[in-house]
């Protein structure tokens, strides 16, 4: 079994109220952005416009078709290739034109005069209306927070509130500074890219168990350690698999990114962001802030606690 960075003694508590200064300025400058802003970009999903699918007279790949509606300017479009038997179809989604205006004259313009040879046929026209793009943005904002919901639920049984408490902040910390990363680059938020936020608060609070069913087993094993001891040994203990998870999912997340198209960069790019800052919380978030919890309430009790 592969194994890296065993037996070290770092003693990461020592530096959380960094962290915390760091974390806090983040997620600072994401809220004033998004307040600033009005919001994200959102998607076609979420405001509305027009989805056609065309059928080119030959299989193309999709940076082609791209390249040729960039040379037209008619930037902004979502481009999707079908795949197996359709590969010569495509899927578009743009934004709804003010004027009201069929946008496939202007396309099929595109396609054909920077691609000479090639001819497009349209194979189907429909309209997401705003009203459809304002439930999908409600349904997605109650699903991100109904998964947190359900993991402070979760959390809170399996182990103790304090714990709740920091697994819950860091999916929060996770899922607002990917946000806040899209939205500093500029990048739609997209059902896809909603489905990387929830994926990535499910990969954020998989790695915060594994590191608090550690915690739980040396608080037992070590009563006579401080607390503060105790999280840095039990975070040792977990570091190389926390090490090794995270990098392969990085690694994973960087490959899409790079060569998985313009359909999977939203999703791959928050993915990267957000598999590096989840193995920071799960650390500097979630168990940091387990420890100062614990550490308040033994002193409310009245017992010495560092």
């Amino acid at each position: 079994m592969l194994q890296m960075l065993i037996g070290t003694d770092i003693s990461f508590m020592k530096y959380r109220r960094f962290a915390y200064m760091f974390s806090s300025a983040l997620v600072l400058a994401t809220l004033v952005w998004l307040v600033v802003h009005g919001g994200p970009r959102y998607g076609v999903d979420f405001t509305g416009g027009e989805l056609l699918q065309i059928r080119t007279s030959e299989v193309l790949t999709a940076d082609k078709v791209r390249g040729a509606l960039d040379a037209a300017a008619l930037r902004g479009i979502e481009l999707q290739q079908l795949a197996g038997e359709h590969r010569d179809e495509f899927l578009l989604r743009m934004q709804e034109q003010g004027d009201k205006t069929d946008p496939f004259p202007a396309i099929k313009q595109a396609i054909e005069g920077g691609l000479p040879g090639v001819t497009i046929e349209l194979r189907r026209n429909e309209s997401v209306g705003p009203k459809v793009g304002r439930e999908l943005r409600q349904k997605a904002l109650w699903a991100v927070l109904g998964s947190l919901a359900g993991i402070l639920v979760y959390v809170g049984v399996r182990y103790e509130f304090k714990f709740a408490m920091g697994a819950v902040a860091a999916v929060f910390h996770d899922v607002l500074i990917t946000l806040g990363v899209l939205s500093f680059t500029g990048r739609e938020v997209s059902l896809t890219v909603i489905a990387a936020l929830l994926t990535i608060a499910g990969y954020s609070i998989n790695d915060t168990i594994v590191v608090f069913d550690r915690i739980r087993e040396r608080s037992k094993a070590l009563r006579k350690e401080k607390h503060t001891r105790v999280m840095d040994i039990a975070v040792n203990e977990t570091l190389s698999r926390t090490v090794i998870t995270s990098l392969t999912v990085f690694l994973t997340a960087v490959a899409l990114l790079v060569w998985g198209g313009e359909v999977l960069r939203d999703f791959s790019f928050a993915m990267v962001v957000g598999v590096g800052f989840g193995t920071y919380s799960s650390v500097y978030v979630a168990s940091a802030l387990a420890l100062d919890s614990w550490i308040r309430i033994d002193r409310s009790k009245g017992i010495k606690a560092e």
